[in-house]
């Protein structure tokens, strides 16, 4: 399964599962079930995040559009834009101009782990950063948004932060506020999914696999986890390793030990 992971990778275009099976030794049918198992996807919904991947880096570096799509392994640009959400969670434009022409409002206060950061666009929250400096954490929002329009503005977003503060002081139900998500299909899936954790609960990172449909996932589940741009809202803090361990976070680990017990607190008190 690991070579033919990595003949995908390394193919321009997506092999057939008939050249898959016959590399492999084994029938269309015993390859399938095992590749299924083994990365809780088909070998053509790896083959899709593997291009989505190069379209994104492509994108990022400035390409333009047609030749990212092209090097990337994409047929046509129709069909990227047919599938812009599930691919990159933009358009590929958009994608590519890092934020370009638009504009992202934000706005800092205190909170219980020092100082708090929420940005968001006109979709939507889209950064809610905390317990660092300012300058780190606006870094971590323009790496984020490299081109676009930062601008403070605190009576825009004073509503959300207010949310975010009475979250932190007493999370007695789901942060709820739109969001602007924009990651790959797999790391959508995986944020919504972490959404659905309920307020005082935990799951290990192999449960929340097999929430998605890909069990054997986990480590392109940690990795989503760790790249989740909306801390708080997509929580994130609630997934834990598979003896309990809190294993590590973003904000670290005392933030997260601390965000779970008074969750537990809520919970028990509603």
């Amino acid at each position: 399964m690991q070579d033919a992971c990595a003949f995908i990778e390394a193919a321009e275009e997506m092999p057939s599962l008939d050249a898959l099976a016959a590399r492999s030794g084994y029938s269309r049918f015993h390859f399938l079930r095992m590749f299924r198992d083994h990365t809780g996807v088909t070998p053509r919904s790896y083959a899709e995040g593997v291009r989505a991947r190069r379209l994104q880096a492509a994108l990022s570096d400035g390409a333009r559009v047609a030749d990212a799509v092209a090097e990337a392994g994409f047929g046509s640009e129709s069909r990227v834009y047919e599938k812009t959400d599930g691919l990159l969670g933009m358009t590929p434009g958009a994608a590519r101009r890092g934020g370009e022409g638009e504009v992202i409002r934000t706005a800092f206060a205190d909170c219980p782990f020092a100082r708090l950061l929420v940005g968001a666009t006109a979709r939507g929250v889209c950064f809610i950063g905390f317990a660092e400096p300012d300058d780190a954490l606006m870094g971590d929002l323009r790496r984020r948004f490299p081109r676009a329009k930062v601008v403070a503005d605190d009576a825009a977003l004073a509503a959300t932060v207010r949310v975010v503060l009475d979250f932190l002081a007493e999370p007695k139900q789901a942060l709820d506020l739109p969001l602007d998500l924009r990651g790959t299909a797999f790391q959508q899936r995986v944020w919504q999914t972490l959404r659905r954790i309920p307020v005082g609960e935990t799951r290990s990172y192999a449960e929340l696999a097999a929430m998605i449909g890909a069990p054997r996932a986990i480590r392109a589940v940690a990795r989503s986890c760790a790249t989740n741009p909306v801390s708080l809202a997509v929580p994130c803090h609630r997934v834990v390793g598979s003896d309990g361990d809190l294993t590590g976070y973003r904000w670290g680990v005392p933030r997260k030990k601390a965000l779970l017990e008074k969750e537990r607190v809520a919970a028990v008190e509603r």
